[in-house]
């Protein structure tokens, strides 16, 4: 180990130059990594709702589709925008009532259904059908030219517009993110540092291994919208700690052996062997996120896990080249420390710990039923502004044709005729449907299908399944829905065992299923993992569960406030915040418990080692808490989309919560439980025989 930190220091110079040659190929890397906007394709593929979105795409050449309001328009006007839309690349048709009759034929020779689902007063209704899958980037520069080639008069809904409307919400804020978070953590550091310049390095070299990290996504192929929204920010939070730490390591040493190249190294040794302690817990929070079948979890723990990687890496060979290059620099800007020292405010909270104790009992039953009772939401267009297109789309369509979704319903093309009208009768007769079109409802003696263009039946009927459209009143995610899906299920089940639902509500609905096994699958994982990690660090038996649980305490408070301030939260928020939170801030009551255990093992009694544990542990635990706070809060305040907003100010809000419960909690728990500590904890027990309990 001691021959890595004089490496660093001998090849300052080169290490530089490489790391700033790397951000050639990570920024390329990083361009063409493609960013993926539409978070149900990250549903298990096996599941039935997903194989339909395959056959729509493979066997019927489409995958998305979008329905237009057109409002105040002549029958004449109509047609106009719906030949515009048909000339736009990659919509296979366009399907409104001249589809299947000139205009100038009178409205009455129509079948009712057809007219009744395309007209309401001054409003017309179309269905746009697109030759690609619902998110693919084809499909979103065709509802990019739609919107451009219509009048303010044409509102296009559904998922590909909704997925739209996202990603260019989502490139435009991305970036003000960065400078948000960059802004505020400067300020923080400014506080906590003793040189004006050492935080812009800390800034540029965490620079270095974010670019890093977002360059080697290319190896996935793509990443979510979350995830890239996330990354750069979720980093910069996490991992500000260990260039911190380099830091104190290197002022202490250089003091000590006056040599500033032999302080580094020693500086950069120190470092690695605490900071990769520390960055398991980390790394372990995000591996958790591994294991759901929801894989957006899997996208942002793989990419988040491999940033935290990448910055140890930085931290212990690009900023260690950056200190020493520029020391001269970093010397003239030195300043004494803002934040006060904290000796006396630790002796106090440890003499009077049963405030801790108080405060825990009367916090404990609140936040664990909160915590429980929280509420969540899956509706997507609900983490959106209302300003948006999409939205007002969606309004429209409601206002206009009592409609909030859209199923489509696959069956096996060779079903009798009969069979079909029944199925078809017992779906129109489900709670909540409006219209079911498709071959089977519109034609008949007075309409043959010989009269249906090929164009128009190619998209309905492929051979092998027929595709009925399944217009609702209820909005996706919302209880009634759901309902309404299970009972069309089971209606298709009886007529075609291999029939399916499929659309945005079915989707959800599986999302729902998922994702609750999700939650207890990923806090079991993460708690199982970093228990492990604190038994192999403390060799303890009793000291990982009392350091977990006073973490998993600070996030039932957490998560247990949306509840009292009636927020409901984005359901990605309540499944991924408790694992980052127990990763990113058990670290805090880790650092405090080692200094406890060396302090009692070198002789001091409990009520000494635990007010001096506190009052070393106190600045670094606040420093660290502030940064992440101050790297996430402002994302959080600033963001239009909730998913985001939401997640950053759960993360800022629980790193500072973790803060006061280490702080104020852990002191009281390790005095309570020193004796069992001791009993259970390698290297101490010897502290029972000599007494010293």
């Amino acid at each position: 180990m001691k021959g890595f930190g004089k490496a660093v220091v001998r090849w300052r110079v080169p290490i530089l130059i490489l790391a700033i040659i790397l951000l050639i190929p990570s920024a390329i890397g990083y361009f063409r990594t493609r960013i993926n906007y539409d978070i149900l394709t990250y549903l298990p593929k096996d599941i039935e709702t997903m194989k339909g979105q395959d056959i729509l795409a493979k066997d019927f050449g489409t995958g998305a589709f979008s329905l237009v309001v057109v409002e105040g328009l002549s029958d004449k006007d109509v047609s106009a925008v719906k030949q515009k839309i048909e000339g736009v690349d990659h919509v296979k048709s366009v399907i409104w009532y001249d589809s299947l009759m000139d205009i100038s034929v009178p409205e009455e020779m129509l079948p009712e259904k057809l007219l009744k689902a395309f007209r309401n007063g001054d409003a017309t209704l179309m269905a746009v059908i697109f030759d690609t899958t619902m998110s693919d980037d084809e499909t979103l520069e065709a509802v990019k030219k739609i919107r451009k080639l219509t009048s303010k008069e044409v509102y296009l809904s559904g998922m590909s517009a909704l997925v739209e409307d996202t990603k260019e919400l989502s490139d435009r804020e991305v970036p003000v993110y960065v400078g948000i978070a960059v802004l505020l953590s400067v300020i923080v550091l400014s506080l906590s540092m003793d040189s004006f310049l050492i935080p812009l390095f800390f800034l540029l070299s965490i620079g270095f291994a974010i670019i890093y990290n977002l360059g080697t996504n290319i190896v996935q192929g793509e990443i979510s919208y979350v995830t890239q929204a996330l990354a750069a920010v979720l980093q910069l939070a996490v991992t500000m700690d260990y260039s911190i730490f380099l830091w104190h390591s290197y002022s202490a040493e250089k003091e000590k052996a006056g040599d500033k190249k032999e302080a580094m190294a020693a500086a950069i040794n120190e470092t690695l062997s605490s900071v990769v302690g520390s960055s398991i817990t980390t790394v372990a929070g995000f591996v958790a996120l591994m294991f759901m079948s929801f894989t957006l979890g899997r996208d942002l723990g793989f990419v988040m896990a491999k940033g935290v990687v990448i910055g140890v890496l930085v931290c212990v060979t690009v900023l260690p080249a950056m200190i020493l290059i520029f020391d001269k620099a970093i010397a003239k800007t030195t300043h004494k420390t803002l934040l006060p020292g904290f000796d006396r405010a630790g002796r106090w909270i440890v003499r009077h710990s049963w405030i801790g104790i108080v405060l825990f009992l009367a916090l404990i039953a609140p936040a664990i039923w909160g915590y429980k009772h929280n509420k969540v939401y899956y509706n997507l267009d609900s983490s959106l502004p209302k300003s948006l297109a999409s939205i007002q789309a969606g309004e429209k369509l409601q206002e206009k044709f009592e409609m909030n979704s859209t199923h489509m319903i696959l069956y096996d093309s060779s079903m009798s005729l009969q069979n079909a009208e029944k199925m078809i009768r017992e779906v129109e007769g489900v709670d909540g449907i409006k219209t079911v079109l498709g071959l089977d409802t519109i034609t008949g003696p007075m309409f043959p299908e010989t009269m249906i263009p090929e164009n128009i039946r190619s998209v309905l009927d492929n051979g092998e399944y027929k595709l009925l459209l399944v217009m609702s009143e209820y909005k996706v995610a919302s209880d009634e829905v759901n309902e309404q899906c299970d009972s069309i299920k089971e209606i298709i089940k009886r007529y075609d065992e291999k029939g399916m639902l499929i659309g945005e509500a079915p989707c959800t609905e599986d999302l729902i299923r998922i994702t609750d096994q999700d939650f207890a699958r990923v806090n079991s994982v993460s708690i199982g993992l970093v228990l492990l990690i604190i038994i192999f660090v403390f060799a303890s038996g009793s000291l990982p569960v009392l350091l977990v649980c006073v973490i998993e305490f600070a996030i039932f408070i957490n998560l247990g406030i949306p509840y009292y301030t009636h927020t409901v939260l984005p359901f990605i928020a309540s499944i991924v915040i408790g694992t980052i939170q127990l990763g990113s801030t058990v670290d805090y009551a880790i650092l405090m418990t080692n200094k406890y255990k060396g302090l009692r093992v070198q002789g001091m009694d409990k009520n000494e080692a635990v007010s001096t544990a506190l009052s070393q542990s106190m600045n670094s635990i606040i420093v660290s808490a502030l940064s992440f706070f101050a790297a996430t809060i402002g994302v959080g305040l600033y963001s239009d989309i909730d998913m985001i907003s939401s997640l950053c100010v759960l993360m800022g809000r629980g790193a500072i919560i973790s803060m006061f419960v280490v702080i104020l909690l852990l002191p009281a728990v390790l005095k309570l439980a020193d004796g069992l500590i001791i009993r259970t904890t390698g290297g101490m027990r010897h502290l029972t025989k000599e007494g010293r309990e």
